[in-house]
């Protein structure tokens, strides 16, 4: 295996943290398992000649290589169930009467391999039945990394990954994708979702702000200052009475949020 002088694992560290807002410092035997290989296959000699070439040519494929190793997208349909049991006894409620236009804005920041926002649009249809036609309910899916993206809009996830849905959801909601114990999404869920690139770390500039903001297992990434600014980023970009759902295992500041804390891992903007 490569070694990695101190110098090389700070420069990394530093240009990570300051164009995607991940902290690896404290990963260097991380940095160390799940990048060596790969460096040797592209040929460099040592990690400070990789991490020369990261940081001066910042090849976009490279880099997309670089965080696909070292950030896990691990995730399956309706992970932390009591997250979408509050959206549909609570949020959907709530909004379906307060919106007039009949437009639903909702964000899954960080979508990865799909999962989430896939579930969310399969709540939807499943809260709004047969008046699903008569609103807009796509979701806005956005990942950092063009593999994830490209795995959701494939949209193919096995068996395991969907062994926490409902009874009768993949019968309803599931096609075969031809391969045994493979399934894809059905055409009418995988529509209603719409996929983007984007960095955490840029403002956030879409058209309409949100009433739901689904960010969950990402800032655990992220050190306290990073976080901060993102979490007033969202709140910037949310409707007032909109909600903002994040990991189980991670949690804001409450004293410094602008969100109103409800309950662990749920927030809102009042």
């Amino acid at each position: 295996m490569l070694t990695i002088t101190e110098t090389d694992f700070q420069r990394l560290v530093r240009f990570v943290k300051q164009n995607y807002g991940i902290d690896l410092s404290k990963k260097k035997q991380l940095i160390l398992g799940r990048l060596s290989n790969t460096i040797l296959s592209m040929g460099f000699p040592s990690f400070q000649a990789y991490v020369d070439h990261l940081i001066r040519n910042q090849k976009p494929e490279d880099l997309e290589l670089m965080l696909n190793k070292l950030t896990t997208n691990y995730t399956y349909f309706m992970r932390e169930e009591s997250h979408f049991e509050f959206f549909t006894d609570v949020i959907l409620p709530y909004l379906l009467q307060t919106k007039k236009d009949r437009v639903l804005s909702i964000w899954s920041a960080g979508c990865a391999s799909g999962e989430e926002p896939y579930t969310i649009s399969m709540i939807l249809k499943e809260y709004l039945g047969s008046k699903a036609s008569m609103w807009d309910t796509r979701v806005l899916a956005t990942d950092i990394s063009q593999n994830a993206l490209k795995a959701a809009a494939n949209a193919v996830y096995d068996e395991t990954s969907l062994r926490n849905l409902p009874a009768g959801w993949k019968s309803k909601y599931f096609r075969s994708a031809g391969s045994p114990g493979l399934y894809t999404v059905s055409p009418e869920i995988k529509s209603n979702v719409i996929f983007r690139t984007f960095n955490l770390m840029d403002p956030i500039r879409f058209r309409l702000k949100f009433d739901v903001i689904f960010c969950r297992n990402v800032m655990i990434y992220f050190d306290q200052e990073t976080k901060n600014s993102l979490v007033n980023r969202f709140y910037n970009a949310t409707n007032p009475g909109g909600y903002l759902l994040i990991g189980h295992s991670e949690s804001l500041n409450k004293e410094s949020t602008p969100y109103k804390y409800l309950r662990p891992a749920t927030y809102r903007k009042e």
